[in-house]
């Protein structure tokens, strides 16, 4: 028996895993094709070629249970010992779970006890972004960006001009984008400077980069493609936008 006869029985189950993982990770279309064309063969070239290297991706998410294992003991720590460095702990741990509300209340209060951190002003920033308080994650990453331009990788001084644009600041987002993305090659800052171009009618301009992002795109590595793939897709969308 070939070795095509070892995996047809099994031959719904691998296309089910491949369609699957296809539907929740969404990546090239191709992939489609293979899967539902060449069948079991097809389903296991998909499998080898992208879900297992998406497994190390995956490890994170074993992380949510010792991460909230931790949350638990921090509250029971800060309630008896509201130290700066226990709030800052357990805002992080909250952030990373997608606590936006329960973060910034944490970075609040560590920063009411001590005002010399420049993390926690960023990471407070962050989930202020998440929560669409745009007007005060503008103060605390004008103060970042005072503290250190290039803090995060310049990844807060994008954040910065993406959070002006969303207020309607259009000359001090248009002078900040145009300073990170002459030192940033980040896929999300481009992204939100594409999007803004494309906010203001600059089409052809916005056009131009969505087109780095995608020879960016072909030219990466698979696995640092697979962690970008979210702006690639968020940038499919905007192309397809601007082209309407």
């Amino acid at each position: 028996m070939g070795f095509l006869g070892y995996i047809l029985p099994y031959g719904l189950i691998l296309q089910a895993i491949a369609i699957v993982h296809f539907i929740w990770r969404r990546p090239d279309w191709y992939w489609l094709f293979v899967i539902i064309f060449f069948g079991p063969l097809g389903a296991l070239i998909y499998i080898a070629v992208e879900v297992i290297p998406d497994a190390t991706l995956l490890r994170s998410s074993f992380k949510v249970f010792p991460r909230r294992r931790r949350i638990h003991e921090l509250e029971a720590v800060v309630f008896d010992n509201p130290s700066a460095g226990n709030l800052e702990e357990l805002g992080a741990l909250y952030l990373d779970d997608g606590s936006y509300s329960r973060a910034k209340e944490c970075f609040d209060r560590a920063i009411a006890s001590r005002s010399d951190s420049t993390d926690t002003f960023y990471r407070r920033a962050l989930a202020e972004i998440e929560l669409k308080e745009w007007t005060a994650a503008i103060a605390d990453l004008e103060r970042v960006v005072q503290a250190d331009p290039k803090y995060d990788f310049y990844r807060a001084l994008g954040l910065l001009a993406h959070a002006y644009a969303q207020t309607g600041q259009n000359e001090k987002a248009q002078a900040a984008f145009a300073r990170v993305t002459a030192v940033s090659t980040s896929t999300e800052i481009q992204y939100y400077y594409a999007a803004f171009l494309a906010s203001q009618k600059r089409d052809a301009e916005g056009r131009e980069w969505l087109q780095r992002i995608q020879a960016k795109k072909r030219t990466m590595p698979s696995f640092q493609k697979r962690r970008e793939r979210l702006w690639f897709r968020k940038a499919a969308g905007l192309s397809r936008q601007i082209a309407k």
